[in-house]
């Protein structure tokens, strides 16, 4: 069997606490232990690296080069022991942690405005809400419920189809000329701002008018929705979002929709994944059915 080089957590107790005192009696007195014991363990962590750790001068601990890298390591290993540690501390009490996954500006946008509330019908439900783009394996990491856009074919997972998407343009109202547009292909004009997870939206959105243009694959690239809304809304052209993440801005008349064919996919829409064997776990079922129950609900 190879040779597994794991010291124990006492010992890089003791090398963390005797590094951020310069002392081994001040770490043994936080730790409650002895001072022979703290300088054992940090000697046995010494001989497992074959290298000094401390050296003392003048009756004085200070740290090598090799004892500050190794300081930086174990204070990562510590702190995620501890957060492990509380977490299962939450998760085996009467609270539980429900970890919730969306993408970015369909967070933002759609599911935070409708989470008002839900706290109070489900007071022991503590939401750990994270975002991010790219896919993720419900076996190999912690998420109990995922919002995604696409089909319901999640590997693994019972997909609810939760509301479909209308995709419009939009723009500042500064960037548009004083007369109407006579055909969209004038937008083109104004610059199209490309979504990096949509690279045919344009050119879809054309081809369902009849239209074709080469600029649809041409303008400034962004990697979320949030990126390409911000863009639109201080001049530098016209985005293709969904709709329910702008009518906030529509309502205000920071964008506009400077024409008006929309478009919705007959194959794609937003669903809720959740992994096959938590689907009938309480605390996502309460989850679910509160988001469903908002889906016609207008954000507040």
């Amino acid at each position: 069997m190879n040779r597994r080089y794991m010291p124990s957590l006492i010992s890089m107790q003791c090398f963390e606490a005797s590094a951020r005192h310069l002392s081994f009696t001040k770490a043994a007195e936080e730790l409650n232990i002895t001072q022979s014991a703290v300088s054992k363990q940090v000697g046995q962590l010494e001989v497992i690296l074959a290298t000094s750790l401390f050296q003392r001068v003048r009756k004085r601990l200070q740290m090598t080069q090799e004892g500050s890298i190794y300081l930086t390591e174990v204070r990562k290993v510590l702190t995620q022991v501890e957060m492990s540690t509380r977490y299962m501390l939450s998760y085996g009490s009467r609270n539980e942690v429900l970890n919730v996954n969306a993408l970015p500006t369909f967070g933002v946008h759609w599911l935070m405005p409708r989470l008002n509330g839900f706290r109070f019908k489900h007071p022991n439900v503590y939401l750990n809400i994270s975002s991010r783009i790219d896919i993720f394996d419900f076996d190999e990491e912690n998420i109990d419920i995922a919002f995604y856009y696409g089909r319901a074919n999640w590997p693994k997972a019972c997909c609810i189809k939760l509301l479909d998407e209308e995709v419009v343009p939009v723009c500042s109202p500064a960037i548009l000329p004083p007369h109407p547009l006579n055909s969209s292909l004038e937008l083109t004009h104004l610059v199209l701002l490309q979504s990096a997870t949509r690279p045919e939206a344009w050119h879809d959105w054309y081809e369902a008018q009849g239209l074709h243009t080469e600029h649809s694959y041409h303008g400034p690239r962004f990697e979320t929705f949030l990126m390409s809304i911000q863009a639109a809304k201080v001049g530098c052209g016209v985005a293709l979002v969904p709709r329910m993440f702008v009518e906030e801005e529509l309502r205000e008349g920071k964008l506009v929709i400077p024409w008006s064919h929309s478009m919705v996919s007959p194959e794609n829409a937003y669903y809720i994944a959740v992994p096959e064997n938590a689907r009938h776990a309480a605390k996502v079922t309460g989850f679910i059915d509160w988001i469903q129950s908002r889906v016609a609900s207008p954000a507040p």
